[in-house]
């Protein structure tokens, strides 16, 4: 009993001190409650009570059931239509790739999720770990695009939804991430060139849209190339994403380098350690653990600005909802997929960042 009363107590002393500690906290606080009390209940309604969603019994499905979309059901109802999301799941995951071929992105998101998961625990990181993603890295694309092995050739401009945003998120962080380290030391090189080189290409990055980096990937590059040499319209924006990211993260490196105390330097010299040792063991772990933060911050912002690949007339995640929602019986529902889209994109990027405080907190050996 005296236990539940110790949690009571804490609980509305933290009630008091965090939501009504102030008359302006206790005014906001107030109106935030009587708002979530209006819309929650209609929300919830619409969203669940008077939703939509055709499920038969269907003995032949493993789970004893199936989806039967119906765009007249939905028509009469007061609720949202998730018969729109079922009827356009496969387009919405697998984009535009062969309905008798989706077991190949299927494997290939399956590999790529393991291999991140596989990635978080940082007892692995190391020069396996790095020699892993070099290798899965281009056998999940010849997977994708096949021609090799009895695989049936499928070009990139019918790749699209989960896929394609995997691709480029994931991919271009794991590419961006070594390019930036170097571009943080260049710019804060002795060596005038290597300086100047670094300083001129995060600047020209980090001074224009990533939107004109996507056009000048997909539609200037071709004109600089000999005849007969073409690269990927998917490779070009990789490559785009990547250079994109590597500018911002290498400034965050950079203040993490000019955070690290000048004597952990002199520390190192002193013990004699070569320029390469001083770097990777004692300078570049401490920098890294001061921004963590700011660098998962870029990589979330990576991940969502997947969605500007459309301009290119490529269709991520995202693009796939809105392909799906151009079908004149189903256009009236776009908004049960943008839903679910964000829904998905929220639960990503939250992940993300748990993960961020949870590597913050495992590495701050200073507090513990």
């Amino acid at each position: 009993m005296s236990i539940h009363l110790s949690i009571l107590s804490t609980s509305r002393n933290w009630i008091r001190r965090k939501l009504f500690n102030t008359w302006a906290n206790s005014v906001i606080t107030a109106l935030i409650i009587m708002a979530l009390i209006y819309f929650f209940p209609k929300a919830y309604m619409w969203v669940v009570t008077d939703a939509i969603l055709t499920i038969q019994v269907d003995s032949e499905s493993w789970w004893g059931y199936s989806f039967v979309p119906d765009s007249n059901a939905c028509i009469k109802a007061n609720g949202a239509c998730w018969d729109f999301v079922a009827e356009k799941f496969r387009l919405i995951i697998f984009g535009l790739y062969p309905q008798d071929q989706h077991w190949r992105p299927l494997v290939m998101m399956i590999t790529l999720i393991s291999l991140i998961v596989y990635s978080l625990d940082t007892s692995r990181w190391g020069f396996r770990l790095g020699v892993t993603w070099v290798v899965a890295i281009p056998m999940m694309f010849f997977l994708m695009q096949g021609g090799v092995l009895g695989l049936t050739f499928v070009q990139t401009d019918s790749w699209g939804g989960g896929p394609i945003t995997l691709i480029l998120s994931a991919v271009g962080i794991v590419l961006s991430f070594p390019i930036a380290v170097m571009l943080a030391f260049g710019r804060q090189s002795d060596m005038l060139v290597v300086k100047t080189i670094c300083i001129f290409f995060i600047e020209i990055i980090r001074g224009v849209p990533l939107i004109t980096i996507l056009f000048m990937a997909s539609l200037m590059i071709p004109l600089f190339l000999p005849e007969g040499i073409n690269i990927n319209k998917l490779l070009r924006a990789l490559i785009g994403f990547t250079l994109f990211s590597a500018a911002y993260v290498a400034e965050v490196i950079r203040g993490g380098l000019q955070a690290v105390p000048k004597g952990q330097y002199e520390a190192a010299d002193s013990l004699g350690l070569s320029y390469w040792q001083k770097t990777i063991f004692i300078i570049l772990p401490q920098a890294l653990k001061l921004v963590i933060p700011p660098i998962m911050n870029t990589f979330i912002g990576l991940f969502k600005d997947t969605t500007l690949i459309i301009i290119i007339s490529m269709y991520d995640f995202l693009g796939t909802v809105r392909l799906g929602a151009s079908d004149p019986a189903w256009r009236p529902y776009y908004i049960e997929g943008l839903l679910f889209a964000a829904i998905v994109y929220f639960v990503v990027c939250y992940a993300m960042a748990a993960y961020s405080l949870h590597l913050e907190a495992k590495l701050d050996t200073e507090r513990r």
